[in-house]
């Protein structure tokens, strides 16, 4: 498995975004442990995960305790680093809600450190700007985590560039990743990922897959990921994570999985090469 490294951890290059497993569509907890478990055993040591990530108001937590089950059911589960995140809220509707307020990110944290069973967690990130509450406020709740040694590394998510830069000055140049979306439907965080890659910070796309179901449609304005995945032998999917780790070395994907079979092709896109022409192809796609 190729790595990259998120702050001073070497994290498989390709990581796994397990909130298919817990919310609206969820499979059945066998199948899920089962591609936590497939994920594994194909060197992924990076699951990103984070305490809203359930369907129902009375299951705050649900994939962060499906995930430390399957760790703790696997021989490498004390090789993985376990990213989290706070300030997003389930009401049980369906719908999403904010709440950035040092308070709640703090008693958040508490909740997901007895949730995953660890005395510190590896990775915990601000999961989206709560416009009720002033940005440095929510981003100086990680900073004491960091502090108090609840948290190891420190991240933010759904960030722009001058997010970012106020988040390292708050925290002390300790900001270790960015999780934005990004995708082939979804271009608009390239000026946040050229920053992470010009601070050195880690840059984790959520839902990096977006639009690529669509590559082989007739017309699809994504059809070069689909030309070029068969000329390769491999499925769309993978040629869009290579040309995602091709970008920087900062880059560190988190498709989301629900299979077995899905981890598997996702954790192959780190041995696929793309020339220059056929990344240039896909950068104009």
């Amino acid at each position: 498995m190729h790595t990259r490294r998120i702050g001073d951890v070497e994290v498989s290059a390709v990581g796994l975004g397990a909130m298919p497993m817990s919310i609206e569509g969820r499979p059945d907890e066998t199948r899920s442990l089962a591609t936590l478990h497939a994920a594994l055993d194909a060197g992924v040591t990076l699951i990103d995960t984070a305490d809203a990530y359930h369907r129902d108001a009375d299951e705050v937590g649900h994939n962060e305790t499906l995930i430390a089950k399957a760790l703790a059911t696997h021989d490498r589960g004390g090789d993985v680093l376990v990213a989290t995140k706070g300030g997003h809220l389930r009401p049980g509707d369906g719908s999403w809600t904010l709440d950035g307020s040092p308070e709640h990110l703090k008693a958040a944290c508490e909740a997901s450190l007895r949730r995953l069973g660890v005395e510190a967690i590896g990775l915990y990130q601000f999961h989206r700007p709560d416009p009720r509450v002033p940005y440095a406020e929510s981003v100086g709740a990680l900073r004491d985590l960091l502090d108090e040694g609840k948290i190891l590394r420190a991240g933010v998510s759904n960030a722009d560039p001058e997010q970012i830069r106020q988040a390292d000055d708050i925290l002390g140049g300790r900001l270790v990743s960015v999780q934005n979306q990004f995708s082939p439907a979804f271009r608009s965080s390239e000026a946040e990922l050229r920053l992470c890659d010009e601070l050195g910070i880690a840059f984790l796309p959520w839902s990096p897959l977006g639009g690529i179901s669509r590559a082989g449609e007739l017309g699809s304005a994504h059809a070069p990921f689909a030309r070029i995945a068969a000329a390769h032998g491999v499925s769309p999917q993978r040629v869009c994570l290579a040309w995602m780790l091709a970008k920087s070395p900062v880059v560190v994907p988190i498709p989301g999985a629900s299979r077995p079979e899905t981890t598997r092709d996702s954790v192959a896109a780190t041995e696929l090469v793309l020339t220059a022409e056929e990344l240039a192809e896909l950068d104009a796609a």
